[in-house]
C-alpha cells in the first residue's frame, strides 16, 4: 500500500480499538487534557458494548450486566468522572440471575450477599459451614488478585518484594483453578455446580480458570448487578464526547494494519487504507494476542514477550440467537434477571459442539428491553431478548477464512439448523413466551470474529488461566518504548475487566490516572 498519506503528530495518543477498555484509556487520557484518536476498524464506536436494530428492534451485542457500576461503587465513580455522570446505570433488581438445573432445581443469585448465603444455606443445610468457606475464600482471592495486578504497575525491586511478601496467599488463590478450590472447600458436588455455574460471565470453565477470576468476577456482582440506562451504546455516546472536547477524535471503519516503529520504539499505525499516523504513544485495546499476532512488525515478534502471548488460546466462542418479542413479555415469563439453564450438573461439560446432533449442554438467556429504564415498546409493545450458548470453533472452522463464500448454501443450512435447534430450546424454557417471538436473528463466531478481530471468535480475549495470570507479558506498559496495552487481557475479562484494563492502560501513560481512584 502507498504510504503517500501521512500524517504530522497531531495527536499525542493513538489508541486502537474502540471497546470498554479503549474508550476509557482514550477518555482518561483526554480528561487530562491529552489530545487522542480513537480507531476502531468496524463501523460503530463502542467494540461489544455497541447495539445494532432491526425492524424497530435494538440490541446490544456483549453487555448483559455488570456490577460495581452504582455512583458509590468504583467501577461507577470511574465512569463518573470519565463522563461528567453522563453514563447511568440502573439496578436490575434484587435477583440478578436464575440458575436452573436437572430435577427441577432452581435457585436466585441476587442481592445482598448476605440474603443469596442464606438462600444457599436453606437449600444445603448440611454444607452451611462450606458455603462461608466459600465466600471467605472469594473475598481473599480478589485481593489476591488485586495484589498481581498492582504489581504490573510496580517498579522493581518494589514488585519483586511485594510478591515475595504475598507469594503465600497469590499461590493459594491465583495459581489454582475455580474447580480444584472448590473441590477442597465443597464437599456436595450439587452445591459445587451451584457455585460455579456463571462461569460463563467471564469465560472460564471451572476445571481450567484461575480462581482468582472467578473471585473478581463473583465478587464485583455480590452486592447486585446493573444495567446502562439507554443500553451499551450509552457508554460511546458519554465517552466519545470527551475524547472531542480535548481535540481528540473517534474514528470509527479504520482498521489499523501494522504498529510502526522506529529504532526500536512506537512512533505510530499504519492503517489498511495505507495512512500513516504518529503519535508519541500507542496504545493498542484491541487484545493482547491479535496486537501481537497481527500489529506488531517482524523484526519484534520473536521477543520473549510477543511470543509468551502469542501461546495464549483465545477464550470460548458463542452462538447468540437475537429475539424481538411484541406483547407482554413480562406476563409470560421474562424477567428482569438473566437466566442459566444447564442439562447436567457438570457445569464443566458446558460447550455446544454445534455441528453434531447433540443437544444444548447450557443456555443464557437475557430480556435486555425489561432493564433498560430508557425502553419505549411502543404500541405493538416490542421487547428484545437474547439466547447465548457457548460453542466450539470447531464448529464453524471449515467456513472460516474464506470457506462460507466457497460453502455458501452449506453455510446458510448450517445456520437454519442452528438458529431452528436453539429456537426450539428456547421454547422448551419459555413456551407460553415463544408465540410472541416475531424476528430472530443468528451471531455466530465467525460474525464475532469479524467484528471484533478476536481470534477464533473469543469472547473474552485470551485464555483465564493461572498461567495468564501470572504472566508478566500483560502489563500495560510493554517493553516496547511507547507502546502501551490496555483492555480486559491487562487485567480481567468482561465488562468491568475492560474498564479497570483501560484505565491502567491510561495510568501507565500519565500517572495522574492514579491519583483519582487511590
Amino acid at each position: 500500500m502507498s504510504d503517500a498519506k501521512s500524517s504530522a503528530n497531531a495527536f499525542d495518543v493513538i489508541v486502537i480499538g474502540s471497546g470498554m477498555g479503549g474508550m476509557t484509556t482514550a477518555a482518561a487520557l483526554s480528561r487530562l487534557d491529552h489530545k487522542v484518536l480513537l480507531l476502531e476498524q468496524a463501523h460503530t464506536i463502542g467494540g461489544l458494548t455497541h447495539a445494532f436494530t432491526r425492524d424497530g428492534f435494538t440490541w446490544d451485542v456483549g453487555l448483559h450486566y455488570c456490577g460495581t457500576f452504582g455512583h458509590n461503587q468504583l467501577a461507577g465513580r470511574i465512569l463518573d468522572w470519565l463522563s461528567s455522570g453522563t453514563i447511568e446505570f440502573r439496578s436490575v433488581g434484587t435477583v440478578y440471575d436464575t440458575l436452573h438445573f436437572p430435577d427441577e432445581f432452581e435457585i436466585s443469585v441476587g442481592r445482598p450477599a448476605s440474603a443469596y448465603k442464606m438462600e444457599l444455606k436453606e437449600r444445603f443445610p448440611d454444607n452451611v459451614a462450606e458455603i462461608d468457606a466459600y465466600f471467605e475464600a472469594l473475598l481473599s482471592a480478589e485481593e489476591a488478585a488485586h495484589m498481581v495486578a498492582a504489581e504490573r504497575a510496580m517498579p522493581e525491586p518494589f514488585r519483586s518484594a511485594h510478591h515475595w511478601w504475598n507469594n503465600k496467599k497469590i499461590q493459594r488463590w491465583c495459581g489454582r483453578t475455580t474447580g480444584e478450590v472448590i473441590a477442597e472447600l465443597v464437599s456436595n458436588p450439587k452445591l459445587a455446580a451451584v457455585l460455579s455455574a456463571q462461569w460463563g460471565t467471564y469465560g472460564g470453565k471451572p476445571k481450567e480458570a484461575s480462581f482468582a477470576f472467578h473471585a473478581i468476577v463473583m465478587g464485583h456482582y455480590l452486592e447486585g448487578a446493573a444495567y446502562p440506562v439507554g443500553g451499551g451504546a450509552a457508554i460511546a455516546r458519554g465517552l466519545v464526547p470527551v475524547i472531542e472536547a480535548a481535540g481528540g477524535n473517534a474514528r470509527a471503519g479504520t482498521p489499523v494494519s501494522e504498529i510502526l516503529l522506529e529504532d526500536g520504539k512506537a512512533v505510530g499505525v499504519r492503517t489498511q487504507a495505507g495512512e500513516k499516523i504518529k503519535a508519541p504513544f500507542i496504545v493498542s485495546a484491541i487484545g493482547a494476542g491479535e496486537t501481537a499476532k497481527r500489529l506488531l512488525p517482524e523484526e519484534i515478534r520473536n521477543m520473549d514477550w510477543v511470543r509468551e502471548i502469542a501461546s495464549f488460546k483465545p477464550s470460548i466462542c458463542h452462538f447468540d440467537l437475537f429475539l424481538g418479542f411484541e406483547g407482554d413479555i413480562a406476563r409470560y415469563g421474562a424477567t428482569r434477571s438473566n437466566h442459566w439453564f444447564y442439562e447436567s450438573w457438570d457445569t464443566n461439560d458446558a460447550i455446544w459442539t454445534a455441528a453434531g446432533g447433540e443437544s444444548i449442554p447450557m443456555m443464557f438467556v437475557s430480556f435486555s428491553s425489561l432493564k433498560d429504564p430508557a425502553h419505549d415498546p411502543g404500541p405493538s409493545s416490542k421487547h428484545t431478548g437474547e439466547m447465548l450458548v457457548w460453542a466450539d470453533w470447531s464448529s464453524v472452522a471449515k467456513f472460516a477464512n474464506g470457506g462460507i463464500d466457497k460453502r455458501a448454501d452449506e453455510w446458510a443450512a448450517f445456520k437454519q439448523s442452528i438458529k431452528s435447534k436453539m429456537m426450539d430450546s428456547f421454547a422448551m424454557k419459555f413456551p407460553a413466551l415463544a408465540p410472541l417471538v416475531v424476528y430472530r436473528e443468528l451471531g455466530t463466531p465467525l460474525a464475532t470474529a469479524s467484528f471484533t478481530g478476536h481470534e477464533k471468535g473469543g469472547f473474552y480475549g485470551i485464555e483465564t488461566t493461572p498461567r495468564r495470570l501470572f504472566s508478566n507479558a500483560l502489563n500495560a506498559r510493554t517493553p516496547v518504548p511507547g507502546l502501551f496495552l490496555a483492555g480486559q487481557d491487562v487485567m480481567s475479562p468482561g465488562i468491568a475487566g475492560a474498564l479497570s484494563g483501560g484505565m491502567l492502560g491510561a495510568a501507565a501513560i500519565d500517572p495522574r490516572v492514579f491519583q483519582k481512584f487511590r
